[in-house]
């Protein structure tokens, strides 16, 4: 998950042979799943719920969830760590990182994308991170605080967490019902106007990126929901990710140069968030910059008409097509001695998913210019000193949020 996840990092055919990894996770037993829940509660699931399916809804890498009824009649969803996990990441993990170090020293050649032992130790402590379920059930209270204090809880959610029924292994929270972002003809069920559910999505990621304590790092169909009552809903924040102020600082120059197609303002901003290898050619990385722009003009064209509609509408956001945009951005960069973090890695995967889904849903909007969008930095735009209102219909009226 971490490598798959991690473009700018590792090379592109590590990305991607681990990227198939995601799509094929075991079930546990229900049997083992209650034990947990039991165990790591300390109480039986009859005092805690009126009803749990033994079928999952869903089954990761780490966790499978299932849906339950507690005691007084709330429906929750329970994500529940799989056995024996800790045990064989915490093993592997110090093996990775021994490791890493090891040959990082006998040859530096390798740390050409950066310090192995630092890359390693990235990746304990995000993995290691992710099996305590409380840091989750944190980012939760702290998104759905980030929303009421801008105005934002009328037109977005995440699910409420119920810590009295979570621990480190066991995460309940409220079970939030609606289709995905890029089901049309689901959507227009619950929302009269599609494109202006998709900018307050995009908005409200936006502003998390630039108010929030971290931002949404796993927006993928599945995590990101048009509720019933035309809300969007903002799922799993087990992946986050939280921008330094050097790259901040960087993604704010990076927005402005990109509204106004300035390459050589894009290599500016890169060079300032990237750590150098030697002397980066401003002008020769502004020219590369320029041919990807143009290769990825053609690649993210419109979606065929008809494919954001029907159940199937999912399939349609290619998760390759957007892992090889930002393995392009980092070969890019690379080539020119540049590496850049992984925050910004996953920075601009959020963004390309919402590219995708823009073409699905509103293809005549332009993410650029389109003044009711906030820019990721901050600068220009929607949020260019004047206030952003984000306006989405539901089904039942008109909801509105300033900020």
């Amino acid at each position: 998950q971490f490598i798959a996840s991690s473009p700018t990092v590792f090379p592109p055919d590590y990305v991607r042979e681990f990227q198939r990894c995601l799509d094929n996770s075991v079930t546990v037993s229900f049997a083992e799943i209650r034990d947990i829940i039991q165990k790591d509660l300390g109480r039986p699931l009859s005092q805690v719920f009126a009803y749990i399916d033994p079928v999952p809804l869903a089954s990761a890498s780490i966790a499978q969830v299932h849906a339950a009824t507690l005691l007084t009649g709330e429906d929750v969803v329970v994500k529940v760590q799989k056995p024996g996990i800790e045990d064989v990441l915490s093993t592997d993990l110090g093996f990775v990182y021994i490791a890493a170090r090891i040959l990082g020293f006998v040859n530096p050649d390798l740390n050409t994308r950066g310090s192995l032992s630092d890359i390693a130790s990235d990746l304990r402590i995000s993995m290691l991170g992710e099996l305590d379920f409380t840091a989750e059930l944190d980012n939760l209270e702290v998104f759905r605080a980030f929303l009421v204090d801008n105005g934002l809880d009328v037109v977005a959610v995440a699910p409420k967490p119920y810590k009295e029924f979570s621990s480190k292994k066991v995460l309940t929270m409220e079970r939030l019902r609606g289709v995905a972002m890029v089901d049309l003809e689901g959507i227009r069920k619950y929302a009269a106007d599609p494109e202006a559910t998709l900018v307050a999505a995009l908005n409200v990621w936006s502003l998390s990126v630039q108010r929030c304590d971290f931002f949404h790092a796993d927006l993928h169909a599945g995590n990101l929901l048009v509720l019933e009552d035309g809300r969007v809903g903002f799922l799993d924040f087990g992946i986050v990710g939280r921008l330094p102020p050097k790259v901040s600082a960087g993604v704010d120059m990076l927005s402005v140069a990109l509204a106004v197609g300035d390459a050589k303002g894009m290599a500016r901003a890169l060079i300032s968030m990237g750590a150098t290898v030697g002397k980066v050619d401003e002008d020769s990385f502004a020219a590369d910059i320029e041919k990807l722009l143009s290769r990825l003009g053609k690649a993210t064209g419109p979606v065929p008409a008809g494919s954001a509609s029907g159940s199937g509408a999912a399939s349609s956001v290619d998760e390759a097509q957007i892992q090889d945009i930002v393995l392009d951005i980092a070969q890019v960069a690379g080539n020119n001695g540049l590496k850049l973090p992984r925050e910004f890695g996953l920075l601009i995967k959020q963004a390309l998913y919402f590219d995708r889904y823009t073409k699905l849903l509103a293809p005549d909007l332009d993410m650029m210019s389109d003044s009711r969008i906030a820019r990721l930095g901050g600068g220009g735009g929607a949020a260019d000193g004047a206030e952003v209102v984000i306006d989405t219909e539901a089904g039942n009226g008109t909801s509105a949020a300033a900020a």
